[in-house]
């Protein structure tokens, strides 16, 4: 008598929905952008899409989108979704301004964070504690902030000097700065519109050129919240709360504690963003003067995969875009049709490769309508440059929606006990 032994078919793991690009991977893409980029602008003639300049304004208008996604990141980190972000860096604009004029530029930043804070508590006591739904407590915040900035304007500025219910009195400077000898010399290298050479100098140099120290400020951040949130324990007790908060609880974790904490220095990311744009960016607090860089900040955020470095590539690219409307917008604009045109063409090429033949002949489609676009014509509107940044953020969410990965719990309720 012989016995068999049966083993059960084991499962299979399943595959993972995202593939990570390695550094040099990605090095190497950013290298052949750089080439790219450069023969474009050899072929149009458009020398301004990589001047010192353009790249100078466009980390000055990607820091308040980068400061406004970084707290969405630390929010969403923890499980809350915070549609809110918009509310309060409108809240740190005009906190920042009514404290800037008044005792200066360095104690409006510390406002403005507070003011931002104050929306984030808020919108904490909301979803954390009262459990509202996040996205309809968020949008109440961006009303709620939206009609106290301006109800409080009149009350303040409208009386102030050279102030009005819509503009607050002018801000000191908090100051710029450029690196010395480095700075004149990649601008020289810049203005020689030597093929490659002059793009990469004309983008190190607007990094280093007319910073202001809220700027290196910002930008360290970036490093600074991805060292707290992955080789800390506190960033891993909270990153645990977005992805599960029962087994957070079960481990000793105090869930509420570290949601409070995460969305009240999301608020406060979101309102240095707004204090910039009031204190640095314009030196006053104008009436709708965030535009909606804090939805923007929240596609940087979607962007970057729930990554401070992903979320940093998206902010220079919505920047970079809304840079657009201040130098030369038509003729840059006109040549980035180019660029698109021939990154869809690769695009449709990788598609082949991975055999999804339909998006390929779809992206290939579109691309030969670029084509025609640039060809037949010599400018563009000035209505298309300004709805740039807005097509961009569509057009990258679009495209990156399939390979994104949120934090699990993100959103979700969650009561205290809830999985006794």
């Amino acid at each position: 008598m012989t016995t068999a032994t049966i083993t059960k078919p084991q499962a299979k793991r399943p595959a993972r929905s995202s593939r990570r690009i390695s550094l040099p991977v990605l090095l190497l893409v950013v290298a052949g952008l750089l080439v790219l980029t450069s023969a474009v602008r050899l072929i149009t003639g458009a020398d301004g899409i990589t001047s010192t300049g353009q790249m100078s304004t466009a980390l000055r208008l990607a820091v308040p989108i980068g400061l406004a996604g970084l707290g969405g990141l630390w929010s969403e980190r923890s499980g809350v979704v915070n549609i809110g972000l918009e509310g309060m860096m409108i809240l740190g604009t005009w906190f920042g301004a009514w404290a800037g004029y008044q005792w200066g530029p360095w104690v409006g930043v510390v406002f403005g964070i507070i003011g931002g804070a104050l929306g984030a508590v808020l919108h904490a006591i909301a979803t954390v504690t009262f459990n509202v739904n996040h996205i309809v407590s968020g949008v109440a915040i961006n009303i709620l902030a939206l009609g106290t900035t301006r109800y409080l304007s009149k009350f303040t500025f409208e009386n102030a000097p050279q102030g009005s219910s819509k503009q607050s009195p002018p801000i000191d400077s908090l100051g710029t700065f450029d690196i010395p000898g480095l700075s004149g010399w990649l601008d020289a290298v810049n203005a020689k519109h030597w093929f490659l050479v002059s793009d990469v100098a004309g983008l190190i140099g607007g990094l280093i050129t007319d910073l202001s120290p809220l700027t290196v400020i910002a930008v360290a951040l970036v490093p600074l919240s991805w060292w707290v949130l992955w080789r800390t324990s506190f960033g891993l007790r909270l990153r645990s709360c977005g992805e599960n908060p029962v087994a957070a609880e079960s481990l000793g974790v105090n869930v509420y504690k570290y949601k409070y904490i995460a969305v009240i220095i999301s608020g406060g990311f979101a309102g240095l963003g707004g204090a910039f744009l009031s204190i640095v960016a314009s030196n006053v607090y104008l009436d709708g003067q965030t535009a909606g860089r804090g939805y923007i900040g929240l596609a940087a955020m979607i962007f970057g995969n729930w990554m401070p470095g992903g979320l940093a590539l998206g902010a220079g690219l919505f920047g970079y875009t809304d840079s657009l409307n201040l130098r030369g917008g038509t003729t840059n604009v006109h040549a980035l049709i180019l660029l698109l045109a021939i990154l869809l063409v690769f695009g449709a090429a990788y598609l082949v490769w991975r055999r999804k033949y339909l998006p390929a002949v779809l992206t290939a489609v579109v691309s030969a309508l670029m084509f025609v676009w640039y060809v037949g014509t010599d400018d563009v509107p000035k209505q298309v440059v300004t709805a740039t940044p807005y097509l961009v953020t569509l057009l990258v969410l679009s495209l990156s929606a399939q390979s994104l990965r949120m934090p699990k719990a993100d959103g979700m309720p969650y009561r205290k006990g809830q999985g006794k």
